[in-house]
This record gives C-alpha cells, structure tokens and sequence, in this order.
C-alpha cells in the first residue's frame, strides 16, 4: 500500500457509496487507475466490506454498554466464546489483557433489556465468573477504522 491507496481508503471512509470517478477527481488520479486500485485493494483483504453508519437512537436502540467479562478455567473459553458472538446485542467481543478476560459492547433498547442479556444470557453461560457492566452517556468519538 502506498500513499495513493491510503488516499482512496481514506475517500471511502467518509463515503461508502463514492464512485470511481468521484474519488479520482479527489485525488487526480485517472478513474480507471483508482477502480484497478480499489479492485486489488479489495482482492488482497484489506478492504473487507462496505457498510453503513446507522443512528442508534433512531432505530430505538438507545443504550450502549461495555461489559467486563471474566472467565473461570480455559475449558470454558471456547464455550463463552460460541455463545457471545451469537448474540444480536454484542456488537464487539474483544479478548483483552488485564485482570478481566473480555470486553463486550453491547446495544440494546433500554435498561430492562440490559438487565435481561446480563442475567438471562451472559451470566448463564458456564464459566463466566464475573462482569462489570460500564453504560456509556455519550460518544464523543466513535471511529469504525483506522
């Protein structure tokens, strides 16, 4: 990757649908030359997809938490890991250092479908030892990639 691509990533960053002609005339640089580029780009998985931001609070999907999850005995990982990933709610399951084992972002409708995940899912699941649920007020940065 070169400065270039990193111009082209950077265009449809901020704009998903943005055509090839459109990004050339960005950046000056031919649209045949910047297709072939976002081709490879996506050919060699650095590009993995396209997608859309959707305002949560409009969808009824208004509280966001971070949950830090332990896990008792290594026998349990590959269990707890199956069951998350499957839930709606769990937007991101991250394997984490520190004296918790994972961080969940979680986004439901309200505290009542909280409260529900956290006692009739996540602490169901065998092996879960602990959980800290943090419940975020506000973004005042949120960033999908580098």
């Amino acid at each position: 990757m070169d400065e270039i691509d990193m111009r082209i990533i950077g265009e449809l960053k901020e704009n998903g649908r943005a055509t090839a002609s459109e990004i050339s005339r960005r950046i000056s640089l031919s649209v045949p030359a910047v297709a072939e580029r976002i081709r490879k780009l996506e050919q060699s998985g650095v590009i993995e997809g396209y997608t859309i931001r959707v305002n949560r609070n409009m969808t009824g999907f208004s509280l966001l938490a971070f949950i830090l999850v332990t896990v008792a005995g290594s026998e349990n990982i590959e269990n707890f890991r199956v069951k998350v990933v499957r839930e709606r709610c769990v937007l991101e399951c991250h394997h984490i250092a520190g004296p918790n084992d994972y961080l969940l972002k979680v986004l439901v409708r309200d505290t009542a479908e909280l409260e529900s995940f956290l006692s009739q899912t996540l602490k169901k699941i065998n092996g879960v030892a602990a959980s800290n649920t943090i419940i975020s007020l506000s973004a005042l940065k949120e960033r999908i990639n580098v």
